[in-house]
């Protein structure tokens, strides 16, 4: 080996040891941005406006029932099409480049794989676990696959799998295994996880389903989402800032981080307990407390409705990543709305209420809206001006609020509430922290 070769090996080497030790932050690709997958150059703003408020409602109705085996269980909820945000990331031995589907709302990993007996229209490569070196079967007698929900045996041999249903047709069935997954760096390093338990799904509806995702990413509080797994190695540490690709014309992605790179520290950061949940099947997302929220100076006390069979309070909300568009109890969206009627002097555009119900025409007069504080339990959080308000159409020139009612939930806090904060989770202290940050310079 020449000298100038071993010095390529020796910085190679130590620069995977710098990314583990200081931990690692990827690409968070928001669907609708050019380097998406998903990205569809010929679609109006007002057609993307029209998909994330959809979006935000199938996935209220996803978050908010019971699976069951009714027609209409979780009405048309699909996470490999429906997901806001997207990783680029490899599985397997050699690394094989799938797209996923970000999820707080889950815990399982899961990707098609081949033989796809009954799958939809993957656009982009399936993974084949036969040719990876690294995945192995996880056996039905084993603690792993007892230890899971929604897991049987295989008719021809002792392979554990799993069953995920989202109702309507729409639903992921395989095997269970182990693999490696490796993660790119913004820094164009990478690191690989081996033995992550994965869904590699073998049956996945819905078939009129057409896009480029493999799969689901779960970042979910339960133990088979990507985070607990990483267990020790990342502290239970992830954290992200979300930049506001829907109206920003922002050329840069935003970012993703894991372990001592999702610390969130300094000035103005604030903090709120995450709520252990307890009872059905909606335990595994992330509750904060919510005290109250505030439109300018008018505070108004939050209340939702409590879940059947679970520990849930009326102050729960929940934080999410696949929901745009803030969902709140009806009841309490109507004071915030009649709150923001009194303060806004703007001309109202009047539209679809399904679509949205509170418009404004900003053409006539310039106004700055009201800001909007969330007062969570031990952290008061304003909300960025780009995070309450979106626009319609291609210009700046309506803009709709980014809050919608529901009939029945504990709401949910969406992704445009969380643009230009570094939101960091701590599984270990169980806390949320909030940094505000512009995130296109982060």
């Amino acid at each position: 080996m020449t000298h100038f070769s071993f010095f390529i090996f020796i910085f190679i080497f130590f620069s995977c040891l710098i990314v583990i030790s200081r931990g690692l932050s990827v690409e968070l690709i928001h669907r609708d941005f050019f380097k998406s997958p998903f990205y569809n150059p010929t679609q109006t703003k007002f057609q993307r406006s029209f998909n994330i408020v959809q979006q935000s409602i199938n996935r209220a109705n996803y978050l908010f029932k019971e699976p069951s085996h009714t027609k209409n269980k979780l009405e048309t909820y699909m996470p490999y099409d429906d997901g806001t945000y997207i990783i680029s990331y490899s599985v397997g031995t050699p690394p094989f480049k799938v797209y996923g589907i970000l999820d707080t709302g889950s815990n399982l990993i899961w990707l098609q794989c081949i033989p796809c007996n009954s799958c939809y229209n993957q656009t982009s490569p399936i993974f084949n676990p036969s040719k990876s070196s690294s995945y192995k079967n996880i056996s039905c007698s084993s603690r792993t696959c007892k230890s899971m929900e929604d897991t049987s045996c295989s008719y021809n041999g002792d392979v554990c799998q799993y069953t995920l249903d989202y109702g309507r047709g729409y639903n992921t069935s395989g095997d269970l295994g182990v693999e490696t997954i490796t993660l790119d760096s913004v820094t164009n390093s990478f690191v690989s996880y081996p033995n992550i338990v994965i869904g590699c799904g073998h049956n996945n509806g819905q078939p009129m389903y057409n896009g480029p995702s493999s799969g689901v990413i779960g970042f979910g509080i339960g133990d088979t989402s990507l985070i607990k797994q990483l267990g020790p190695s990342i502290g239970g540490k992830f954290s992200y800032c979300l930049i506001d690709q829907y109206n920003s014309k922002s050329i840069r992605s935003s970012k993703l981080n894991i372990g001592d790179d999702a610390i969130v520290t300094g000035d103005n950061v604030v903090s709120t307990p995450i709520v252990k949940m307890i009872g059905n099947r909606q335990k595994d997302y992330y509750y904060l407390t919510v005290k109250a929220f505030s439109v300018g100076n008018k505070r108004i006390k939050y209340r939702g409705f409590k879940r059947e069979g679970t520990n849930a309070s009326t102050h729960n909300i929940i934080i999410d990543s696949g929901t745009p568009v803030s969902i709140l109890p009806h009841r309490f969206y109507y004071r915030l709305e009649s709150a923001m009627k009194k303060m806004v002097k703007l001309e109202r555009f009047q539209f679809n209420e399904d679509l949205s119900r509170l418009c404004y025409n900003t053409t006539s007069k310039q106004q700055n809206f009201p800001p909007i504080t969330i007062h969570f339990k031990g952290a008061d959080v304003k909300i960025d001006s780009k995070g309450a308000f979106y626009s319609l159409f291609q210009g700046e020139e309506v803009k709709c609020f980014a809050f919608r009612p529901y009939e029945n939930g504990l709401g949910i806090l969406g992704t445009m509430a969380q643009v230009n904060y570094l939101i960091g989770y701590d599984l270990n202290k169980n806390i949320v922290s909030f940094k505000p940050i512009d995130c296109t310079s982060y």
